[in-house]
């Protein structure tokens, strides 16, 4: 089985984009990638653009080549508004009249319609479905991190390769996770490779650093109980302390981050902006984001286009 991150934090955007291979059956989940509009007061430098222009170019390349495509919660940064990176395709998305509400009902309305004739479009929740290469399990909803927040719910899959022994568990928002639910199904998966969001250290002023370090326990915990190889990227690559807040995970020797995985740099642009515009002569002003960000390059950020 391959297992091939696309987009990352730790690739300078904010996805978690990834394609899945064994056979002929290919699997691009959560093909989406965007930009944090405003860091540190700042807008997006020209490095993370052009990190977002490289992204979307690999997950249009992945997609022409992907059989399946998963969608697990409807954040931008999750999938794609443009149909065309689905037509002809088999979409398990999360059910959009289940537990999910606010924005994320609406961008998924949006795109459930948008797809309507152009793919095989299905609830995802609790679906189990086998391929000639893979078997393919979705969780119930689980939380957007802690039970009962206000970010909503999404679901987590696991791709099974018999052929090779790998049990792969994609946990998009977990954030940890930080849910005990979300770390008990995760081990009740047995994975031999775990891709998940980390803890959103860099809000840990919000959360609490207890939220924080049970998000930690937690992901200790997943990996006591199933020995797994665990891709940790997203929300702790937005940290610029993150080698530091997270050392009992990387000492583990069995966490690492998407970029890592590949073998190539970590390269967190968000969370380094403020140092990104600090080597650009003439940065710009503490103004509104949007007066930054060119209508086209937004769309772009979106995942409405990959150009």
């Amino acid at each position: 089985m391959k297992i091939i991150p696309l987009a990352a934090d730790s690739l300078g955007v904010r996805s978690m984009a990834t394609y899945v291979e064994a056979g002929a059956t290919g699997l691009l989940i959560d093909p989406g990638a965007t930009l944090a509009a405003a860091r540190y007061g700042l807008p997006p430098s020209q490095e993370e653009w052009d990190a977002l222009k490289r992204a979307n170019d690999r997950i249009s390349a992945y997609a022409a080549r992907a059989r399946y495509v998963f969608i697990s919660h409807y954040h931008d940064d999750h999938f794609r508004s443009d149909p065309a990176s689905y037509a002809g395709r088999v979409v398990l998305a999360k059910d959009p009249r289940r537990m999910v509400s606010g924005a994320q009902a609406r961008r998924a309305h949006a795109l459930w319609t948008a797809l309507e004739g152009q793919a095989r479009i299905q609830p995802a929740d609790s679906v189990a479905l086998t391929t000639p290469d893979l078997d393919l399990a979705v969780s119930p909803p689980l939380p957007h991190g802690t039970e009962g927040t206000t970010l909503g719910y999404l679901v987590a899959l696991t791709v099974v390769d018999y052929r090779e022994h790998q049990r792969f568990v994609f946990a998009s928002d977990v954030q940890g996770p930080l849910s005990a639910v979300a770390t008990a199904w995760v081990i009740q998966q047995r994975p031999t490779t775990l891709y998940l969001s980390g803890p959103p250290s860099y809000l840990e002023r919000e959360v609490g650093t207890a939220a924080i370090d049970r998000s930690v326990d937690n992901l200790r915990r997943i990996l006591d109980a199933t020995g797994c190889r665990v891709i940790m990227d997203h929300y702790a690559l937005r940290d610029p302390r993150f080698a530091v807040r997270f050392e009992r995970l990387w000492e583990t020797g069995r966490v690492t981050t998407a970029a890592a995985h590949l073998g190539v740099d970590t390269q967190p642009r968000e969370a380094r902006r403020d140092r990104l515009w600090a080597a650009v002569r003439k940065p710009p002003a503490k103004v509104a984001p949007s007066r930054f960000v060119p209508r086209e390059a937004r769309r772009a950020a979106r995942g409405g286009r990959s150009s």
